[in-house]
């Protein structure tokens, strides 16, 4: 119990109690959640460092730095910070939108946990990043399973629905641009003379003028068509950074190193900005982003995006309600059908507090030929419609049912475009993207079951036991012969 403060307003004096993110706020496993994080965030013991030291009796070895680490600013609640990844993903905002509305919007903040209006930023924007690192992909799996779990216990799913999901996968495209050849030489040439300078290295030439130029006559040609001129001008790009890259390896050797940092970050851009030089149309693990290796060209057939450049996701909902189970991330652009044991296998570990794993699979054709990798589970697809019942022939019309709820991944939770760094990020990112569409369901879930918070629930039920009783009064009262009688005593 906190102590009653009579010069600030009470939230739940504020808003309506009704609210659906008020309400789900009252149902969503809270203290679970902080249970699970919270070693995480457990301060860690230092080994210390040997040193010798000389004193007035000799000299002689310590260790200094043992010990658990400094203290430091006190962190803020774990509750406030997994809100704000809850909110982040469910209303498609950047962390910087979403604390500046966090601090506007009281409801939310009733939903995060606080008792008063608070008018300041709940933290930095860029201490969400933080905390999404150090939770990492186990962290947010946690986020999401509690979503599942919250959903089960305000019985808007039963159990036994998890048993029958539909799998699909699609791309999370990354925040780059079109590689464009001209573009990447551009950018190389532009990095690699940035990172000598900050290695200390001199160069004779670095071409900034003619770079400039040539992007600009490369753009002109390629929109005119004009793809003879647009050869010569990428050639003399690749020029341009082969005499670049030479001369910064030519004189590293006479260069003292100043940071061990700006020596690293120049290894990484001369690696990096050979491999956009030397690469050629019809290469494989080719280099579409200086900044975001990781990047994969993939193909899925669409007339008006025939290239996405990202990463391969699968998403599983429930074949009924469309609940999301499961979102994980495959680097290497693997087949459809050899994803899918190891996408059962997350999901499975988020069900497995429920009791129930996964037994029928609705997917596509894409995920063919794979029933020896996943025993125990049925895949179903129209591949099979010969041997199919007819009960699963009506279950299966159902399938296309996760299209639009990836598109809505997409377009309302921020997985059609993600912002975070290496492939870690783009895990990350693809289990908080449906973590975000969960508990906007959870939302229409509420508004659709006219769910309360407990402690409404519990005085609507008190005053319904008063109306009982006094109708029981009332019908003692009556006489038999169906005459009103006076009350005794």
């Amino acid at each position: 119990m906190s102590t009653p403060d009579f010069f600030r307003a009470r939230l739940d004096q504020m808003i309506d109690l009704h609210h659906p993110l008020a309400v789900l706020a009252t149902r969503m496993p809270w203290a679970q959640l902080e249970a699970a994080l919270a070693p995480c965030f457990a301060r860690q013991d230092r080994p210390g460092e040997r040193v010798e030291v000389e004193d007035l009796f000799g000299a002689h070895a310590q260790v200094a730095g043992a010990g658990v680490a400094a203290a430091g600013q006190p962190r803020l609640s774990l509750r406030l910070m997994l809100s704000l990844l809850y909110l982040k993903h469910a209303f498609d905002l950047s962390d910087e939108a979403l604390v500046a509305r966090w601090s506007e919007n009281v409801v939310w903040q009733y939903f995060s946990g606080l008792e008063y209006y608070e008018p300041r930023l709940p933290c930095d924007a860029t201490q969400l990043g933080r905390f999404r690192s150090a939770i990492g992909e186990a962290g947010v799996e946690e986020l999401l399973k509690a979503t599942i779990e919250a959903a089960v216990q305000m019985q808007a799913v039963k159990p036994a629905e998890f048993e029958r999901v539909i799998v699909d996968t699609t791309v999370q495209e990354k925040a780059i641009a079109h590689p464009v050849d001209s573009r990447l030489l551009e950018i190389a040439r532009h990095k690699v003379v940035k990172a000598a300078h900050a290695a200390g290295i001199p160069l004779k030439q670095t071409f900034v003028k003619e770079g400039k130029a040539l992007r600009r006559r490369a753009g002109g040609y390629a929109h005119a068509k004009q793809f003879r001129r647009l050869r010569k001008v990428v050639k003399r790009q690749r020029t341009i950074l082969g005499i670049l890259l030479r001369e910064v390896q030519r004189k590293r050797p006479w260069v003292t190193a100043e940071s061990p940092l700006a020596w690293n970050r120049l290894d990484t851009m001369v690696e990096r900005a050979e491999r956009i030089r030397t690469q050629r149309r019809h290469d494989k693990n080719k280099l579409y982003a200086l900044h975001a290796p990781e990047v994969e060209c993939i193909g899925k057939g669409k007339a008006r995006k025939p290239y996405e450049f990202g990463v391969k996701a699968a998403v599983v909902i429930t074949h009924r309600r469309g609940l999301m189970v499961g979102a994980r991330t495959f680097p290497g652009n693997p087949y459809d059908g050899h994803l899918l044991a190891e996408q059962l296998e997350q999901t499975s570990i988020l069900l497995e507090d429920l009791g129930v794993a996964p037994r029928e699979v609705y997917a596509d054709l894409g995920f063919r030929g794979v029933e020896a990798d996943n025993p125990g589970v049925e895949i179903i697809h129209r591949g099979k419609s010969k041997s199919l019942t007819a009960k699963q022939r009506r279950a299966l019309k159902r399938r296309q049912a996760i299209e639009p709820a990836i598109g809505h991944a997409k377009l309302d939770h921020r997985m059609a475009r993600c912002w975070l760094q290496g492939a870690t990020g783009d895990a990350l990112h693809a289990v908080l993207c449906a973590a975000g569409y969960n508990v906007r369901w959870l939302l229409r879930a509420i508004t659709r079951l006219g769910l309360k918070p407990a402690f409404l629930r519990l005085l609507i039920e008190w005053l319904r036991s008063l109306q009982w009783a006094e109708r029981r009064q009332w019908t003692a009262r009556l006489a038999p012969s169906g005459g009103l009688q006076p009350a005794l005593g």
